[in-house]
């Protein structure tokens, strides 16, 4: 242990002074920044020492044990990877498992009809036999997680490039084969912290997973785009699922056989709520982070990255909203659609707010001056050329990049025709590659895929978006000079004539272009002028602008991953954590408001008179069903109330990203208080910065949904086989 840290603990425990006639307790308060404490996403396989100090210093009465243990049930054993992108936890010694209403909208969606609306009118199964089977649904459990980086590094010294990378690769092949497995578990070795660090980690994927309950949509999505990453929110973001295993408790495919799984831990839900200050811990599978970038690379996503992909969206979305405002059925018809593009383009705005306001780019630029004066002091020769590498690479990567980000904004994410084309594209390059018979596989899949595109497809909207974002690219790109009243004209003449004559703007005319022999097909694409516009930037893209990106790209990797290593060697009493890469973390904070603006402070927790406080009838967003309003009306909040409020969220300084939708946040003793499901706007920055005054994760307090289950939902089978625990008291 550092000496910086024997000190860290002296300072935590209080010091006794001695007099000759008397003794004399006194506590000594230490002078420690407390937000230094918090951020990162850290392995929970190690946590002994500084991790588990820091956390019973903000009020943790865990062990790391407590939450990572392979001999002995732990914390680990009650969190779930859910199906593939989210996390989940198990609540019940039955396997019930708690997750986000988004996580689990696809299934829900997928169950509801005219007859059963469960999106609108939420589903409560009422025995395990209504229970709803979900086919392709996986959770993952984590068995252990071991640094295995040493046995990957063995036998490279002086090795580089293909023949360092093939001896890894022979390294990893041998740890996989060498480590013994259950027939139903994986492993994998992977890369941390840019590839300096290696993990061994084996998993069981749980493959039975059936839908138990969910709220509406009206409470599962409350505030839906409008409150997306803001706060104060009032969202019942949960639903419910079941693990099912085999007659052995193994993973199973479904079977009517099978028995719900017994948990090896399942976590107790505390009635006692929060309030500032109390410790948070939040577990789960966070996605991507970069923690670790040079000032360079913040300035160009506050100042050139950013900036063009906000632009390109808030013109794609303005013309949608025109339109659904106009028609209803286009409203259906691009809801979904707008939300998705919303939502970036919402988290783009905050995280250039966050970043900005929090100094990051002036603090990294700190940061790498005094880098480069203790590499030169310290006489470290390997070290000495990196910041100067990144300042040369990011260059040249700024403008691919922005090219590369215009081109994906365009044509693959906000101009459908365009997508379309995209997607023909690679079916005629399959042709070229494969040969017939995949051709027409893939031709059929796509055929049938595109159905479900039409249905909410509208020519008109797609058109005006068309004709204003090429615009868009074509003056910031293109050689020639016009006038930008003539650009808008040539493109909005473009656009009409594109629209008019291209066989790709309806469902039948398509299927009519994709029926006959593979060169009949092709003919016909390449005649159509939608799909020769799409071709061309199909091309583009794939032999300039893609191998530039990652000729660069690849560059850049190789020397992050020497700054990452340099920067421990050069600070060494300094905190790192390996950037998150959807593998199992854990992040500790505390219950925290905070102050966006000057004069402006958000209290912690949110209360259900907010939910009445924004209800709009007939809203989308905003509407409150009958029910919930009669409840709050009669204030029938059970044991579920504090000082005769309903609590629905709260926020703290935990450190997450996307990945942690679903996970749960724990109090100091390792009992649920709450289910993670966002951020504040201003945090999102917290990817590339975290901040503790600024970056706050937002979370469905556990109360909240008690309540939606119990006297909302009258699901109290549910609630009879939780273990519901008072830990203050």
């Amino acid at each position: 242990m550092k000496f910086s840290h024997y000190l860290l603990m002296l300072s935590i425990f209080t010091l006794t002074a001695c007099k000759t006639t008397q003794t004399a307790i006194v506590e000594v308060k230490p002078k420690l920044d407390i937000t230094q404490m918090q951020g990162g996403m850290w392995v929970p396989s190690e946590l002994e020492g500084m991790n588990e100090m820091e956390m019973q210093y903000l009020g943790s009465k865990l062990s790391a044990t407590d939450i990572y243990d392979t001999d002995n049930p732990s914390l680990k054993d009650a969190i779930v990877q859910f199906n593939g992108g989210c996390t989940a936890e198990i609540i019940s010694d039955k396997g019930l498992i708690l997750t986000n209403h988004h996580c689990g909208f696809g299934a829900i969606q997928s169950h509801s009809s005219v007859e059963n609306d469960y999106l609108a009118n939420g589903f409560w199964s009422k025995d395990l036999a209504s229970e709803l089977k979900n086919p392709g649904m996986v959770v993952t459990f984590i068995v252990s997680m071991d640094n295995v980086t040493d046995l990957v590094m063995a036998n490279t010294d002086g090795l580089k490039g293909g023949e360092l990378e093939k001896m890894m690769q022979k390294n990893r092949e041998t740890i996989i084969k060498n480590r013994q497995l259950d027939p139903f578990q994986e492993v994998k070795v992977k890369a941390f912290s840019k590839g300096n660090i290696f993990y061994l980690i084996v998993s069981e994927d749980y493959k039975d997973i059936r839908l138990v309950g969910a709220p509406p949509s009206s409470i599962g999505k409350f505030g839906a785009d409008t409150d997306n990453w803001m706060w104060p929110r009032h969202s019942g973001d949960f639903s419910l699922f079941r693990i099912y295993a085999d007659k052995n408790n193994n993973p199973a495919e479904y079977s009517e056989d099978n028995v719900p799984y017994k948990p090896k831990h399942f976590l107790p839900i505390s009635l006692d709520g929060v309030e500032t200050g109390d410790f948070t811990l939040v577990f789960g599978f966070p996605g991507r982070t970069d923690e670790y970038l040079p000032a360079i690379a913040i300035d160009q996503i506050v100042n050139k990255l950013n900036p063009d992909k906000i632009a390109i969206r808030e013109a794609s979305l303005a013309i949608m909203d025109k339109y659904m405002r106009q028609d209803d059925e286009i409203k259906i018809q691009y809801a979904s659609k707008f939300a998705r593009i919303a939502n970036y383009w919402k988290k783009w705005i905050g995280e250039s707010q966050g970043l900005t306001k929090s100094n990051a780019v002036e603090k990294k630029r700190s940061l790498e001056k005094e880098f480069q004066q203790l590499v030169t002091e310290k006489g470290l020769t390997d070290y000495t050329d990196i910041l100067s590498s990144f300042d040369a690479l990011y260059n040249e990567y700024g403008e691919v990049a922005q090219v590369r980000d215009y081109w994906i904004e365009v044509v693959y994410r906000n101009v459908e025709l365009l997508n379309l084309t995209f997607q023909l594209y690679q079916l005629e390059q399959t042709l070229a590659r494969k040969g017939k018979a995949d051709f027409l596989q893939h031709r059929d899949g796509l055929v049938t895929k595109l159905e479900g595109f039409y249905k909410n497809y509208n020519a008109d909207v797609d058109k005006e978006i068309f004709a204003k974002l090429m615009y868009m690219y074509d003056a910031k790109y293109a050689t020639t000079k016009i006038s930008e009243e003539s650009r808008v004209k040539q493109w909005q003449k473009r656009a009409h004539e594109v629209y008019t004559n291209s066989k790709l703007t309806n469902y039948d005319s398509l299927k009519s272009i994709l029926t006959g022999d593979a060169e009949v097909v092709l003919k016909e694409l390449n005649a159509d002028p939608a799909y020769k516009i799409g071709k061309e930037f199909s091309n583009k893209f794939f032999t300039e602008i893609n191998p530039k990106y990652y000729a660069v790209k690849e560059k850049l990797d190789v020397v992050q991953k020497k700054y990452i290593k340099a920067l421990q060697e050069v600070f060494p009493s300094k905190k790192y954590f390996p950037d998150a890469n959807s593998t199992l973390r854990i992040t500790y904070g505390q219950v925290k408001g905070y102050a966006p603006k000057d004069g402006m402070q958000y209290l912690p927790v949110s209360n259900i008179d907010g939910i009445i406080e924004k209800y709009v009838p007939g809203d989308y967003e905003f509407d409150v069903s009958q029910k919930l309003q009669d409840l709050y009306a009669s204030k029938e909040y059970g044991s579920y109330a504090d000082n005769g409020k309903l609590p629905v969220n709260f926020i703290g300084t935990n450190h997450t990203t996307g990945g942690n939708s679903g996970s749960p946040v724990l109090d100091a003793y390792g009992n649920l208080i709450g289910l993670n499901f966002d951020r504040v706007w201003e945090g999102t920055m917290s990817d590339y910065n975290y901040d503790a005054t600024i970056c706050r994760n937002i979370m469905v307090d556990a109360r909240y949904i008690l309540f939606i289950i119990d006297k909302y939902a009258g699901a109290t089978h549910l609630i009879d086989e939780m273990k519901l625990v008072h830990p203050k008291n």
